[in-house]
């Protein structure tokens, strides 16, 4: 099969929707556009603009078929989503993951859903679970449920929309859907408990050629050519695969963006905790990975969101004064989450930040909490951290420190849109990592001491 020179991705991500054309003899993006994932409020729950993303991935398309010109695509998305289709199109809403459901239906599903021993998912808050938002969608509105003829997960639905094939698939079935059971590779028992295997669509693999787009949109676009579409990926699992094409475990990597996803490839995990956002996923092989999360990226965004923007160079010479003065952030910036979930959080020693401090601070919390998060899981060897947290040297070095291994960068915006072309035939290529040439003080070492004290009681 012969790669193809230029491939778009539909790159989808909780906080914002990308259109990027990665140019395969470089491994760069050469072209993006960009827009916020906005949610609706209802009716009948909150549920993601489909029609105006579809707009704007026709938009991007059209304007990039002229310019740089493309001749394959693929599709990341987040997970804990999943699209339920009618006769014509959806037959509801897709579900917003972080909508809150009633008691009732919250406590029912808990009683019904599978154990970690079988799923290793563990149970979430919201509709973080998959299993649960179906449970929802089906007993809280089964006037709607009762159209649904088809579920596809939620980046099949956008190779479902240019193709018209239906199809579900691994990494986001294995994303801490309830629905899957990594250890045998196959549906897990709440499929048959939710009576939903029916309308499940058949099971792709990350790297399948779906086909190519239907007629109308390429005409619609202005394409001359047939272009095929694969099938699609989870976005931590995206910005994996680069990485297990290149390189020999044991490693981790630390996927960033709204949430950090810790991967331990080729650890020595234990027994794995549910109660601490610990999980197994399953990579675009189909293999499971021990990982673990919590909502960082979301996180920073709040511990920063009454501060006004900075030079992340005025934040290094902060670092003295916030770890002199012990100034830092106890977890849980967002409860329920991440390996400290009954945790309120608390700033300590915190009175009148610049700005500056306050993105030291939110640095070195999100690296205190990527380094729990590591050991929760077993990782070992080099870690290799993507997306927005790989250009904050803060966070960086400070993850070298909290656990004495090397840790690399990649600059890129993302790793989501690397991995997704390389569904498509992209070879990895060379790595493109970054050292961190950042030393902290000293100093850091008690400092990171006591904020492991005081998490710890």
């Amino acid at each position: 099969m012969t790669t193809p020179a230029r491939i778009a991705v539909l790159d989808i991500g909780k906080t914002n929707a990308k259109t990027v054309i990665v140019d395969t003899s470089t491994g760069s993006e050469i072209a993006t556009r960009i827009m916020p994932n906005s949610v609706a409020s209802g009716p009948p729950y909150p549920h993601y603009d489909i029609e105006n993303l579809w707009r704007f991935f026709l938009e991007a398309l059209t304007q990039f078929a002229r310019s740089p010109g493309f001749d394959a695509i693929s599709i990341t998305t987040h997970g804990a989503s999943a699209a339920l289709l009618g006769e014509t199109g959806l037959a509801m809403p897709v579900l917003d993951y972080e909508h809150i459901y009633p008691d009732e239906i919250r406590k029912t599903y808990a009683a019904l859903r599978p154990n970690f021993n079988e799923t290793a998912s563990p149970l979430l808050s919201g509709g973080l679970n998959l299993g649960a938002q179906l449970h929802y969608q089906k007993n809280a509105f089964p006037d709607l449920f009762a159209h649904v003829r088809t579920i596809l997960t939620y980046p099949q639905y956008w190779a479902w929309r240019l193709t018209g094939i239906a199809s579900c698939e691994t990494t986001s079935l294995g994303c801490h859907t309830d629905l899957w059971n990594p250890h045998t590779g196959s549906f897990s028992s709440l499929v048959d408990t939710l009576e939903i295997e029916p309308l499940l669509a058949p099971v792709h693999s990350a790297f399948d050629a779906l086909g190519p787009i239907l007629p109308e949109i390429a005409h619609e676009i202005g394409l001359d050519t047939p272009v095929p579409v694969h099938c699609g990926i989870h976005d931590s699992n995206a910005s994996l695969l680069p990485h297990l094409m290149r390189r020999e475990p044991p490693f981790a990597v630390v996927s960033t963006g709204t949430w950090v996803v810790i991967f331990g490839v080729g650890g020595h995990p234990g027994k794995l905790d549910p109660d601490r956002d610990t999980l197994v996923n399953v990579d675009a092989y189909g293999r499971p990975v021990p990982s673990a999360r919590f909502m960082g990226g979301r996180e920073f965004e709040l511990l920063m969101q009454d501060t006004a923007s900075i030079n992340p160079a005025e934040a290094i010479e902060a670092l003295p004064d916030i770890l002199r003065d012990q100034t830092m952030v106890l977890p849980s910036v967002v409860k329920g989450t991440g390996p400290f979930p009954t945790r309120e959080m608390a700033w300590l020693n915190a009175e009148t930040l610049s700005p500056a401090k306050h993105y030291a601070a939110a640095s070195l919390y999100a690296a205190l909490m990527t380094d729990v998060s590591l050991g929760l899981v077993g990782a070992d060897g080099p870690i290799l951290v993507e997306g927005p947290f790989a250009k904050n040297s803060i966070y960086t070095a400070a993850l070298g420190c909290l656990t004495g291994r090397e840790v690399l960068a990649l600059p890129g915006s993302t790793g989501t849109s690397l991995g997704a072309a390389m569904l498509a035939g992209m070879q990895p290529g060379a790595s493109a990592l970054e050292h961190n040439n950042l030393v902290l003080p000293e100093t850091f070492a008690s400092y990171a001491q006591t904020w492991r004290n005081l998490v710890s009681e």
